[in-house]
């Protein structure tokens, strides 16, 4: 062959690899646009399980048995499933937490552990670092004080929701709680979330970054890249 022909067959070869290339990003803003959200961890309230400064992918299609994201777990809510919701107080923003209460539960907290129906949950993903004792948070609900960090309309909403110290969760609505127990703010602090307020479920941290103090090799944790949150 010519070296006029390679040169032919080799420029040909670089289109069908730029066509390809071209079609994998249709594919992938498509799943993005529809199907997956990006999203950033902001805080510690989620340690250890989310790290600040984690990247996770989305899985938006709650609409059916399975979600189309690859390794997107099933598209139902279940106790103890991770969701992205819009927040309660501020829709503008988004946050991650931890599923605790299904509509219909009788939940409560006692010493900071999780019962339902008055038995205790186990939570092998909830951590509780030393803190100073806080009754409201560890014993909620507690309808004799309102803790300063507590919305005021959530605070109205759950006096119609609690007897004999245990809340009922009402229906199309979820308690969620951080797995960092004594560092988050929670739906002990601003209320339930609708289902329609959830975005949907983490399924992959695809990149994690330490903090601005961290030096330049260190920046990125790639111990985390690529690894599913549980």
């Amino acid at each position: 062959m010519s070296r006029l022909g390679e040169a032919a067959v080799h420029h040909h070869s670089l289109l069908q690899a730029l066509q390809s290339l071209l079609y994998i990003l249709v594919v992938a803003l498509f799943i993005i646009a529809f199907t997956a959200q990006p999203f950033r961890i902001p805080s510690a309230s989620m340690e250890p399980t989310l790290l600040v400064g984690d990247f996770l992918l989305v899985d938006k299609d709650l609409s059916i048995g399975h979600g189309f994201a690859p390794l997107a777990p099933t598209g139902l809510i279940h106790r103890g499933d991770l969701i992205v919701f819009h927040y309660p107080v501020d829709p503008s923003r988004d946050l991650v937490k931890r599923v605790v209460g299904l509509p219909g539960d009788r939940l409560y907290l006692r010493d900071g552990r999780v019962y339902i129906d008055d038995r205790a949950l186990a939570e092998p993903y909830a951590v509780f670092r030393t803190a100073s004792p806080e009754s409201y948070r560890d014993d909620f609900p507690r309808l004799d004080r309102a803790d300063p960090g507590v919305d005021s309309r959530w605070w109205i909403q759950m006096h119609t929701l609690v007897a004999n110290g245990v809340l009922t969760v009402p229906a199309d609505s979820y308690f969620v709680l951080g797995d960092n127990r004594n560092d988050s703010e929670d739906s002990r602090y601003w209320g339930l979330v609708p289902r329609d307020a959830i975005v949907g479920k983490p399924f992959l941290i695809y990149f994690s970054l330490n903090g601005p103090s961290a030096s330049l090799l260190d920046i990125a944790r790639w111990n985390r890249a690529l690894s599913i949150p549980r």
